[in-house]
């Protein structure tokens, strides 16, 4: 008599050929590790996010990031985890970054050792194909650490320059006497400091943060996210020397109304314009790109 071997059911074959899963667990064990090793970082980090208002969006950073990639997760979940011991050299490099940061009392270089570190245990646990799948929530993350104050101090100045010599020019327009010394408007009834808060570094920070978001969850295409970027930077420019303007003028009718709330209302009423300048500029490119492309195809 024979016996006829019973074939191997689907699901085993399947499961012997197919794809290796993420191995979720080695990841979140591997993280929590980095995370007890950089703790004295991130202390400090969300220290500054809840001190200081221009970094404030910090804490928005790595939820929206995070909730990103969780969107990606069907894709990600289809994708073969090939650990690749190259990992193990960015880990080296983030270690050695941190260790020079802290030699050198350098915050960004150990903040973003931090997130070279992150970039390395994905590469090491699961291969480059998904660290090129997370390659925007990653990136994005960027905006949770501070620009190294020297970078800071070169953009905040000319900034402040920028919002008053444009002020001094919009309030002479309108026939309301002004003059500018440095960033200090002179004006009949009393003087306008344009401070680094009054610089519009936090609108731009901010800004360029939210045009990425914006663009991922209402727009396709990929380039879109990078010129909405671009775009922020003349957006929070002009929206800020606007800001600067709209206080010298109330400061010369009714100064009361340029201090305290009001002038901190006016702050978020400015930022929520630049936001609705940013969908204007979205549409419009939009629109130009719909009939340059029917144009084409015709």
């Amino acid at each position: 008599m024979e016996f006829a071997a019973d074939p191997l059911p689907a699901t085993a074959s399947s499961a012997e050929t197919g794809p290796p899963p993420i191995p979720w667990v080695q990841i979140g064990v591997v993280f929590a590790l980095l995370v007890l090793c950089y703790f004295p970082v991130l202390r400090h980090l969300v220290g500054q996010w809840n001190n200081e208002p221009d970094y404030s969006h910090g804490f928005f950073v790595p939820v929206v990031a995070g909730y990103i990639a969780w969107t990606q997760r069907e894709q990600l979940l289809r994708m073969p985890a090939k650990a690749n011991l190259w990992g193990l050299a960015i880990l080296a490099w983030g270690a050695g970054q941190l260790i020079l940061g802290t030699v050198g009392a350098e915050l960004f270089l150990q903040r973003t050792a931090f997130l070279i570190s992150i970039v390395g245990c994905i590469y090491l646990l699961c291969g480059v194909a998904v660290v090129r799948k997370l390659a925007f929530p990653l990136v994005m993350l960027l905006f949770m650490v501070p620009p190294p104050q020297v970078v800071f101090n070169q953009i905040t100045f000319p900034l402040q320059l920028l919002a008053t010599r444009v002020a001094e020019w919009a309030l002479n327009a309108l026939n309301i006497p002004a003059l500018r010394d440095g960033n200090v408007l002179e004006l009949a009834n009393q003087k306008l400091s344009v401070v680094e808060a009054c610089s519009g570094i936090r609108s731009l920070l901010s800004l360029s943060f939210l045009s990425l978001v914006y663009a991922f969850f209402f727009d396709k295409k990929v380039w879109m996210r990078w010129v909405l970027f671009l775009f922020t930077i003349p957006i929070a420019i002009v929206a800020n020397a606007g800001r600067v303007t709209v206080t010298g003028i109330l400061s010369y009718y009714q100064p009361e109304l340029a201090q305290g709330f009001f002038h901190s209302l006016e702050g978020w009423v400015i930022f929520i314009v630049d936001l609705i300048f940013l969908m204007a500029v979205h549409q419009a490119i939009n629109f130009a790109y719909r009939r340059t492309h029917a144009t084409t195809i015709a």
